[in-house]
């Protein structure tokens, strides 16, 4: 089987609405605000009638991004095999740029072709499905060996930043919808982000744990003041996410020796060569990785062999996914053993997909497609409805 032909066409769906159950548009962040989210779908083909699925986020433009899937990643890879993974991702190599971004999505396809190939789901190619069980059966815990063995994945709801108001009234969404965990960003007034998780806590009465995540907006005395400001409140994150910039990795053990609060560096992660450095300097007590920089499901896996090594807890990120990148993360996080903690979501939130049928999340969970490949068929009639 040999790859012929590398397409990307892109779609701009939008973020349901605030006033609406669940809704969390205009998502603002520390650096802007999203209502809606463009996505560039990568097709794969080969000369045997099967083709695969990618997905990623667009970088400068949506022309930008298809340029350089097509007519730069796509004639590096053009007549060889999507089963020669690791090759074709040590085979697409740039020189002054960071090319992996761009692979991974065309990789995921890659997957998803093997995985129809050979009639598996490509959680089953991953080869650790059932490695929690087997863990939990060595430890003689019944109760959760029962829960490992289970095709759903828990996930994270994901909020923007609200005043203390608003953000009582997602929390008590949250948590009426099922989920166990939510992140809300940060980072343009520290106190303001104190109050807002303050509130939520209140709301649901300690029901919800919490993530926060600045996207590197606070300094490093603000971050010690936000860390001891919760502790003080008697709350305690689940993590801190990338609380300070990035390859300042001295700074952020420092702040981890200060707080009592768990620090995950997710920013640091996208970064070559970084999680060792992290590691070594005791910067993080948990790995937020994504695939996306890390060149795809491959990348990923080698990713958290590293950190599961160090004794590192790690999840996943997620950045406005759809139905494509969705399922990729879902048999990822299902197939390498030692994702511990629920991957982000924004999947609730969106107005519409582009995939024939989209994924149920039934209290904040959803489950594993068990169909082969990603197990997922993209609905071309949704993607010309959507197409930018």
């Amino acid at each position: 089987m040999q790859i012929t032909d590398v397409s990307a066409m892109t779609v701009d769906v939008p973020l349901i609405e605030l006033d609406e159950r669940l809704g969390i548009g205009p998502y603002v962040t520390n650096h802007g605000q999203v209502e809606s989210m463009e996505r560039v779908l990568v097709r794969v083909d080969t000369d045997e009638g099967i083709s695969g699925w990618g997905e990623m986020r667009t970088f400068l433009s949506a022309a930008a991004t298809e340029a350089i899937i097509e007519d730069g990643v796509g004639p590096l890879i053009t007549g060889q095999s999507p089963f020669e993974l690791e090759r074709l991702r040590r085979q697409v190599f740039i020189e002054y740029t960071n090319v992996e971004l761009f692979f991974a999505a065309v990789e995921t396809a890659c997957w998803d072709i093997a995985g129809k190939a050979l009639g598996k789901p490509v959680h089953e190619l991953l080869g650790g499905a059932s490695a929690p069980e087997q863990t939990a059966a060595m430890n003689a815990d019944a109760a959760n060996a029962e829960s490992a063995s289970g095709d759903e994945v828990e996930f994270a709801f994901c909020l923007g930043i609200l005043s203390p108001e608003e953000s009582r009234v997602k929390a008590r969404e949250a948590l009426d919808a099922g989920f166990s965990v939510l992140k809300t960003k940060a980072g343009r007034d520290w106190k303001q982000d104190v109050a807002r998780i303050e509130a939520m806590h209140d709301e649901v009465e300690g029901r919800l744990e919490f993530r926060l995540d600045p996207n590197q907006g606070w300094s490093l005395d603000q971050a010690v003041r936000v860390g001891a400001a919760l502790e003080d409140a008697g709350i305690y994150l689940q993590y801190m996410e990338q609380p300070i910039r990035v390859n300042a990795h001295d700074s952020l053990a420092t702040l981890r020796q200060r707080l009592r609060q768990p620090i995950a560096p997710n920013e640091d992660t996208y970064i070559p060569n970084n999680l060792r450095s992290l590691i070594d300097a005791g910067a993080m007590d948990v790995a937020v990785l994504d695939l996306t920089p890390a060149g795809g499901i491959a990348g990923l896996r080698q990713q958290a062999a590293i950190v599961e090594d160090a004794g590192v807890p790690y999840t996943h990120h997620c950045a406005f996914d759809l139905g494509v990148r969705t399922a990729a993360i879902l048999h990822a996080v299902h197939g390498l053993p030692g994702f511990s903690l629920p991957p982000d979501t924004t999947y609730y939130a969106w107005e519409g997909d582009v995939i024939a049928e989209p994924f149920e999340l039934t209290d904040g969970r959803m489950r594993v497609p068990s169909d082969p490949g990603l197990g997922i068929d993209v609905d071309m009639d949704a993607v010309e409805a959507y197409r930018v």
